[in-house]
């Protein structure tokens, strides 16, 4: 059965929707199947890998609110190994049409299940915010991975979200625990940088990964071609950064050898 793992912040532009692309895409590189499930109304990962969100037929919002099949919505993309079920803007009313439904909360729980026995890892692009869908996020999840910005504000809100995540765990997902947090958009040449990555080491210590995500030109450029960092540059720093993120991901759950890092 698949590990599903949401990636959330409800801080918006700390990287989500990059992480969850180039996540994604590393996994599968390394030949692990993978399904990205785009849980943002904006629906940045399906346009970021080069899909009209206005042309989608099926997405996630059918699978949740219209018991649409999972598979019926599923996109097999160009990368070995690397699925995407989309997003689109209709999910925007989905928290809305949710409020009266029985078990509002479990209802992305309900449509990856479906699923999760086709994939090794599912990875969840949540909106920023926490509402309803973000909460669906979180209870399909297994483990939340929180990027959290190398810049001024990067603690703001996350003790929101950290609080969020101890309700779910009571109320609703015993078994969500907090794959790492991950820094991003990391300047070797800007004190600031080196000064929220000691703060945020030093007060998370062993929450947080040792691969930092460095600012890079391709990664911001990619989406723009509607791919992936490594099928653009598989040699620049943030595809090789990536990349370490996915071993260190795969060592941490025991599905690679430690010294693979």
């Amino acid at each position: 059965m698949g590990k599903v793992i949401a990636i959330a912040n409800q801080k918006g532009g700390v990287g989500k929707t990059t992480t969850t692309i180039n996540l994604a895409a590393s996994l599968a590189a390394l030949e692990f199947r993978t399904l990205i499930v785009d849980a943002d109304p904006q629906a940045n990962s399906t346009s970021g890998l080069g899909y009209n969100p206005k042309e989608i037929e099926n997405s996630i919002y059918e699978c949740m609110i219209e018991d649409v099949q999972t598979r019926d919505a599923i996109i097999q993309t160009d990368f070995p190994n690397l699925d995407l079920l989309p997003s689109h803007i209709d999910l925007v009313g989905a928290e809305i049409e949710m409020i009266n439904l029985q078990s509002r909360e479990d209802k992305m729980k309900d449509a990856l299940n479906q699923i999760r026995d086709d994939y090794d890892f599912i990875i969840v692009d949540c909106s920023p915010s926490l509402g309803l869908i973000t909460i669906n996020s979180l209870t399909a999840a297994d483990s939340v991975i929180i990027p959290v910005q190398c810049e001024y504000f990067a603690l703001e809100g996350l003790g929101k979200l950290l609080n969020t995540i101890k309700i779910i765990q009571s109320r609703l997902n015993t078994d969500l625990a907090i794959e790492g947090i991950l820094l991003t958009m990391y300047d070797l040449r800007v004190r600031l940088s080196n000064q929220v990555v000691g703060e945020v080491t030093s007060h998370f210590q062993q929450m947080v990964f040792h691969t930092i995500i460095p600012r890079n030109i391709r990664l911001s450029e990619s989406p723009s071609f509607g791919v992936p960092v490594l099928a653009q540059d598989a040699d620049s720093k943030g595809a090789i950064s990536y990349l370490n993120l996915a071993r260190e991901i795969l060592v941490k759950n025991g599905l690679m050898p430690q010294e693979t890092v």
